[in-house]
C-alpha cells in the first residue's frame, strides 16, 4: 500500500543541547497513518517516509510523539538549507509512506 499526504506545517526547535528541527504532522494526517501503518512501524515506532517539499525530496523517517498525539518530522540541517527554511516558518510537504 502506499498512501500520500500533503499538508502544511511549521518548523520548531527543539528546546535542548542537540538543536533538533522538526515539524509536528496535524492531528488529521496523524491518525489516518496510525490507522494504515501502524502495523509496518520499526524501532520507536518509526515509520520510513518519502518526503518532498519545495522542489527538493530526501528519505528520512518520522516518529510517534506523545505529547502531540502525532508525529514528529525531524529535518537536518542539510535538507534545511536546501529548503531554505528556518525555525517559525511554514512550509508545504508532500509525504508519501509504503508498505
Amino acid at each position: 500500500m502506499t498512501k500520500t499526504y500533503r499538508f502544511s506545517a511549521s518548523l520548531w526547535l527543539y528546546p535542548g543541547k542537540a538543536a533538533w528541527h522538526f515539524v509536528t504532522l496535524p492531528a488529521d494526517v496523524a491518525n489516518d497513518i496510525t490507522f494504515h501503518f501502524s502495523h509496518v512501524k520499526r524501532g520507536w515506532g518509526s515509520l520510513p517516509v518519502s518526503l518532498t517539499a519545495r522542489n527538493v525530496t530526501w528519505q528520512t523517517s518520522i516518529f510517534p510523539d506523545k505529547k502531540s498525539q502525532s508525529y514528529l518530522l525531524p529535518l537536518k540541517a542539510k535538507i534545511r538549507q536546501q529548503l531554505d527554511c528556518h525555525a517559525g516558518d511554514e512550509v508545504q510537504f508532500e509525504l508519501t509512506l509504503t508498505t
